[in-house]
Order: C-alpha cells, then structure tokens, then sequence
C-alpha cells in the first residue's frame, strides 16, 4: 500500500514546479538561483504587466512598448553566460544544464520607448525536469501505463543524477581536505626541522663562546 502511494506521488509530480512573482518598474531585474544536475532541462514562463491608470490594474503592454531580456549564467564557472535572450512581454524559454551545479537566471524588463516610470508586474514560473517529462505534460500522455511508467524511469534517473552530484562534492571536499591536512603536516614537519637547525646551531655558538672563555 506504501508502495502504491509512492507511485502515485512520483506520477502526479513529474517535475520540479515554482512560481511567483514580484512588482518593480521598467528596466528593474531579478535573478534567481537554480541547483540543477547534469542533462536536466529547466522551462521558465513568463508574463510582464504594466499598471493601467485607466484599468487600475496591471495588464500585457504593447510587444513595441516593453520586452524581457533573459540571462542564463554558471555560478559555478564564474558566471560564465551560457544564455542571452530578447523576447515578448509574455512567452517561455527552455535551458539544458551541460554540467551539474549552480545556474543564475536573471529577466529583466526592457523600456523599448521613453514612456516614463511605469510600474510592473512580473509572473514567473520555473519547471526542472527531462525534456520526456515536459513533452509529456503539453500532449497529455499521462493517463496511459506507459506515459506513467516512463516518467516513474525519468524520476528514477533524475534522483540518481542528484546523487551522483552529492557524491562529486563530496568527492570534491574530500580531495580540499586532504590537501590542506598534507600541507598542515608538510608545514610541522617543516617547523621541526628548522628548530633542530636552531637547536645545532645555538649549541655550536655555546661550544663556541666556551672554548673561547676557556670554559671547556
């Protein structure tokens, strides 16, 4: 029986959703901050509302009027941008993580006319998951056994890729901590050696300022 609600849980929820949204002005930007693993796909929606006087509401300016500027980058690898988009007031874009780590996704509203400071609305929402599973979802595959059971793989495959993450960095503080301990003990090994140098030399000083004294 657990089994079975587990199943369930897996398949209604073939990927990872998040929305939300904030209000600014034109030419205002916002970047958020997505852990993705290698090979995964990330889909963002977006919707730009521009505050009508007239409307006492926000609503979908004119394409010649407004546009959002989309800027994917690598946390990981210096914000190295790997995405630099022009679009609509309103659409979506699709990313494919290369590598597994740290992604910055920024969009920023575009004044394309001077029309003064004019407040915004922006709605975003965020999907991470595989490519299968987002096709899956617009062509409503999911009410078939087999949809179901290649998006249960997919889930599988996707929690694999996250341990394998996991494990890299492990792997990676692990290599950090060895090389720091080796060069703590290079450095006391180091300091022994040049107090011994000290302890000689002040011995062959002391021999030396005896003899002289003629002490010995």
């Amino acid at each position: 029986m657990l089994l079975h609600y587990v199943f369930l849980a897996l398949v209604l929820s073939p990927f990872r959703a998040s929305a939300f949204y904030f209000y600014g002005y034109g030419g205002d930007r916002k970047c958020f901050l997505k852990e993705l693993s290698k090979d995964t796909f990330l889909k963002g929606s977006y919707n730009l509302g521009v505050y009508d006087d007239k409307l006492e509401d926000y609503a979908l300016p004119s394409q010649n009027d407004y546009g959002i500027v989309i800027d994917v980058e690598e946390v990981f690898d210096n914000n190295h941008r790997v995405v630099h988009q022009q679009s609509s007031p309103s659409g979506d874009f699709t990313f494919l993580a290369l590598e597994s780590g740290e992604y910055k996704i920024c969009l920023q509203s575009q004044v394309n006319n001077w029309i003064g400071k004019t407040k915004t609305k922006l709605e975003v929402a965020f999907e991470v998951g595989f490519e299968a599973m987002l096709d899956s979802k617009r062509k409503d595959t999911l009410e078939t056994l087999h949809g179901k059971v290649n998006i249960l793989n997919s889930k599988i495959m996707e929690i694999r890729r996250e341990q394998q993450l996991v494990r890299e960095r492990e792997e990676s503080f692990r290599d950090i901590s060895e090389s720091v301990n080796s060069r703590a003990m290079w450095w006391i090994v180091i300091q022994v050696i040049l107090l011994i140098l000290i302890c000689v030399w002040q011995m062959k000083s002391l021999r030396s300022f005896f003899v002289r004294q003629k002490v010995l």
